[in-house]
């Protein structure tokens, strides 16, 4: 599918959206979305609508609407003009703002274009069994199915401390998050993901046994050391999230001495390949 800016369809009523290459994120028209949920076909009235509830949402201090962007869309007339813009869980929230009989066949809508995450929002239990029916379809190991899961409850440890000590979700997340992985990989995520030829794939699903394994300690070690120094805030958590992926790279560098063989690999399972090719 062809990431740029398009439109999908919702019983037949046009939905304009926008890919976010750095934040791999699909942002959607609030405008068109709430047309579709008040049933209103002229474009103006939705869009007064959304104007109505944006005010009272803002008077009720809901975040809502201070997660919206906006970008430039094409308009009716044909013109890229700018218009609000939100991403799926934005949406899913704005959604419970809008009493609508199209609340629930929206929702999934949005799952069927790619947004599995709807249904499990509400059952975290869906998404664990989900992503392992997923890899063990895809020919991965119980070992390495073992591996990410594990490497996941490490993950989800460290973005707990983060959240109850004021590091904002998302943006600064990933800011910390690059962070690690570039100190223990001595590559962006970015970078990494290149290396592998991915796109919109989450890298850690294919990553080999050892690239799971060291993104793990690192993100361990972070935030063993965040609770150590009691780091709140986004800069103060830099300080462990570059100590945590240096204990990672150094463990790394120790072990491609021993192997001659470089951890960090152009493996992926785009094609279910098994073998592991290095580095040049």
């Amino acid at each position: 599918m062809k990431k740029d800016n398009s439109i999908v369809l919702f019983n037949q009523k046009r939905i304009r959206r926008h890919w976010d290459d750095e934040k791999e994120l699909w942002y959607f028209s609030i405008i068109d979305i709430v047309a579709v949920l008040t049933e209103q076909m002229d474009f103006q009235l939705a869009r007064n609508y959304w104007k109505v509830l944006k005010i009272r949402l803002k008077k009720e201090g809901s975040e809502v609407v201070t997660k919206c962007n906006r970008l430039k869309m094409m308009a009716q007339d044909g013109k890229m003009r700018e218009t609000d813009v939100a991403d799926v869980e934005t949406i899913l929230r704005l959604i419970q703002s809008v009493p609508s009989k199209k609340a629930e066949p929206i929702k999934l809508w949005l799952a069927k274009v790619g947004y599995e995450r709807v249904q499990e929002m509400s059952d975290p239990e869906k998404a664990l069994n989900r992503s392992r029916d997923y890899w063990q379809r895809m020919g991965r190991s119980q070992k390495w199915i073992q591996q990410r899961m594990m490497g996941q409850e490490i993950r989800n440890k460290l973005t707990d401390y983060w959240k109850d000590n004021k590091v904002k979700e998302k943006d600064e997340y990933a800011i910390l998050t690059n962070i690690i992985h570039q100190e223990w990989s001595d590559l962006s995520v970015k970078e990494h993901k290149s290396i592998k030829n991915l796109k919109r794939e989450n890298l850690r699903d294919h990553m080999t046994d050892a690239e799971l394994v060291f993104t793990a300690l690192a993100e361990l070690s972070t935030r063993q050391i965040a609770e150590t120094m009691e780091a709140k805030g986004l800069e103060e958590n830099k300080i462990p999230a570059k100590k945590g992926g240096r204990i990672a790279k150094d463990a790394r560098k120790a072990l491609e001495e021993k192997t001659g063989e470089s951890v960090v690999t152009k493996t992926n399972y785009l094609s279910n390949k098994k073998s592991v090719k290095k580095l040049k």
